[in-house]
């Protein structure tokens, strides 16, 4: 009974909230992995003399180490504590952006964005997941911030980058980073350093987590939850990866469709917050299906309007349904399995995520040049996302039972 309630003293304890804190931190920190690419890139095809598609590749190589790094990272943060993929996070994005300063050849600098990604990776679904940990009552807006900090380095890093490029120089700059995100990311080891409190509260109370209890196994229920992640992100990337393109075809020009990005992140941001408020009052796979099914609406109406203040109206609209989305499987994770799995399951459905924003993006690239239009592919968006929404709802419908106690 007395490590109970140390253990109810722990969870939404001060405690718990300087730790939410310090995860939102570091997520601003280390999401400058995702940001600084597209930065760097009309510099990286100077500097090697290089086309735009091969200047990419470091981006594209970023994801990849993103997604594969995630299920390591939670793997990690499911055996070891959290500190252990923040300790391997910051080794990584500073060894990364040091040895991508120092590299002279595209093919050493793309390779070495990998090891970025993977450091990148350890600042987002972990620290998710660790914060699902320290808190019920209010475990959805916990969540979404510990996510939130991927938005507001978005917010950051670009212009920080830009001016420190013009000034220094691309090299000296990547050098920098390196060493800034080193040093500014270990010291927060000492508040992650201590284990999750609500993990043994469960165990010690014989509440047992799992697919069993919609009726199905966990591998079937994973499964799921990343087709369903991948579906909402093969839509949420039609208008996020071509929304500058398409301004330009319609001859608004990319200066206005980068403002619509923008302008789409930063109602983004407001999203993930508000979803998390949202989901303490209605529960996770609710906020998710609202989430997904206003989502199609915002890419519906870009079927019907093409001025360019209903695309700027439009925008707004599509970043302030889909900023939640991605930080409610954190929830469904943790309200499906097992407490102790949580980083390593939730890092598969990111790694789902993170391949449908590839997909989606490619795909709709494809099908433009097959069709002459965009038109076509945002109705492949809605058609992915109705796939989305359809197994949320399905999942909501399947009728729960709890396990007898072990």
């Amino acid at each position: 009974m007395l490590q109970r309630s140390f253990i109810h003293s722990e969870a939404e304890s001060s405690f718990a909230w300087l730790r939410l804190t310090a995860a939102v931190v570091l997520g601003t920190i280390g999401t400058v992995g995702m940001w600084s690419t597209p930065v760097v890139l009309p510099i990286v095809q100077v500097d090697f003399g290089v086309a735009r598609a091969d200047a990419s590749l470091p981006f594209t190589l970023t994801m990849l180490g993103f997604a594969f790094g995630g299920v390591l990272m939670g793997r990690l943060a499911d055996r070891f504590g959290v500190a252990a993929p923040v300790a391997c996070g910051a080794l990584a994005l500073g060894l990364g952006y040091i040895g991508a300063g120092l590299a002279h050849s595209l093919i050493i600098f793309a390779l070495i964005h990998v090891v970025i990604g993977i450091g990148t990776s350890a600042t987002f679904g972990p620290i998710m997941a660790d914060a699902s940990r320290w808190f019920t009552r209010r475990r959805g807006i916990a969540v979404a911030l510990a996510g939130s900090g991927n938005y507001i380095g978005g917010a950051i890093w670009p212009p920080v980058l830009q001016h420190l490029m013009a000034s220094d120089g691309s090299r000296a700059t990547l050098l920098g980073v390196g060493v800034f995100c080193t040093l500014a990311i270990l010291p927060l080891l000492v508040i992650f350093a201590r284990r999750a409190p609500v993990e043994e509260l469960r165990a010690s109370a014989g509440i047992v987590a799992g697919g069993s209890e919609i009726g199905l196994s966990p591998a079937a229920l994973q499964v799921l939850l990343c087709v369903a992640g991948l579906a909402c992100c093969v839509a949420m990337a039609m208008p996020q990866v071509h929304i500058v393109a398409y301004c330009g075809d319609l001859g608004y020009g990319i200066a206005r469709g980068a403002e619509m990005l923008s302008l789409m992140l930063g109602f983004g941001l407001v999203s993930r917050i508000g979803s998390g408020l949202v989901a303490d009052r209605i529960g996770g796979a609710p906020t998710l299906l609202l989430g997904s099914a206003l989502q199609g609406v915002a890419l519906l109406l870009y079927l019907f309007f093409d001025s360019l203040a209903s695309l700027f109206v439009i925008s707004a609209l599509f970043g302030l349904f889909q900023g939640g989305i991605v930080p409610m499987y954190a929830i469904l994770v943790r309200d499906y399995f097992l407490p102790r799995e949580a980083g390593t399951r939730l890092g598969i459905v990111l790694m789902a995520t993170l391949i449908g924003m590839a997909l989606g993006g490619w795909m709709s690239g494809m099908i433009f040049d097959l069709a002459g239009s965009y038109r076509a592919a945002f109705l492949n968006g809605l058609a992915w996302n109705l796939l989305n929404a359809s197994i949320v709802l399905w999942l909501i419908m399947r009728p729960r039972r709890r396990l007898a106690p072990a």
